[in-house]
């Protein structure tokens, strides 16, 4: 009786020990699966990454730079600058214009700087005569002379300008530049010659919100060569229009919104960067 006790406690234990290393290795086998699974998912789930796509690495500003820089145009227009209409005979015209703009600027980042312009813009020009004739059909013709214009304005512009390296080394660099821009003037426009001439002044205010695109390229290793064109904006002109004896005659106030490629507002400058790139 003893031994038959015995030998059911021992058969009893030996499958008690079997039961559980078959639920360990399920468990192992389960938790494996479940590994397996979750990895396989991770091939097949939407994942969200950010692309760098480099833009900043080429330096072309470095952080802590002082830029001093002057932008300077000058165009004259006359009548052999122009294929005028054959219907415009015996006319004389001559237009100059002439702006400079020194500034001061600052990179607070890498490629990113932001700084103060003041502007100086002069245009005269002078209309000697000018006749038009549409024809006997229509029987009209116009004869215009002695008119001219001089205009003198000053500005002042907080600009922010990005630049872009457009190489390793740091040569050549895009720029996108924003600016807000006042200007003050005034216009003088005088027709007639002798004692019938007459002369009417205005005053001009502007506020500006420009955008100026452009390019600029390392000619020596701290200075540069800039070209910068204005593709327009946001603007708002007031004009005040007085006569010889200083009576308000007219005034005129124009907001527009408008982006153009404007080949009057191509300028180009030199810029010096106030810092050793080598250190």
């Amino acid at each position: 009786m003893k031994r038959l006790v015995l030998l059911l406690a021992v058969v009893f234990s030996v499958a008690t020990a079997t039961a559980q290393q078959e639920a360990v290795s399920t468990s192992d086998a389960t938790a494996t699966s479940v590994v397996v699974d979750e990895a396989a998912k991770s091939r097949f789930l939407p994942t969200t990454r950010r692309v760098d796509r480099n833009i900043d690495r080429n330096k072309f500003v470095f952080k802590n730079e002082f830029m001093l820089g002057i932008a300077a145009s000058y165009g004259t227009l006359d009548v052999s600058d122009s294929d005028l209409m054959l219907l415009v005979d015996n006319i004389n015209l001559g237009v100059r214009r002439a702006s400079v703009m020194p500034f001061i600027a600052y990179a607070y980042r890498d490629n990113q700087t932001v700084g103060l312009r003041f502007g100086y813009d002069f245009i005269k020009g002078d209309l000697g005569n000018v006749s038009l004739n549409l024809g006997s059909g229509a029987d009209l013709s116009l004869s215009l002379a002695d008119i001219g214009l001089r205009s003198d304005s000053y500005s002042w512009s907080l600009f922010h300008r990005n630049y872009i390296g457009l190489d390793r080394r740091g040569i050549v660099g895009a720029i996108l530049e924003a600016e807000l821009l006042v200007k003050t003037g005034t216009s003088s426009l005088y027709t007639g010659s002798g004692d019938s001439r007459t002369n009417t002044v205005s005053k001009n205010f502007a506020t500006k919100l420009n955008i100026n695109p452009g390019l600029a390229v390392y000619v020596f290793p701290e200075v540069c060569v800039t070209v910068t064109v204005g593709i327009g904006g946001l603007s708002y002109n007031n004009i005040r229009q007085y006569d010889a004896l200083g009576v308000e005659t007219g005034r005129r106030d124009h907001s527009a919104l408008k982006f153009k490629f404007n080949l009057a507002d191509i300028q180009i400058g030199v810029v010096a960067h106030l810092w050793n790139k080598n250190k």
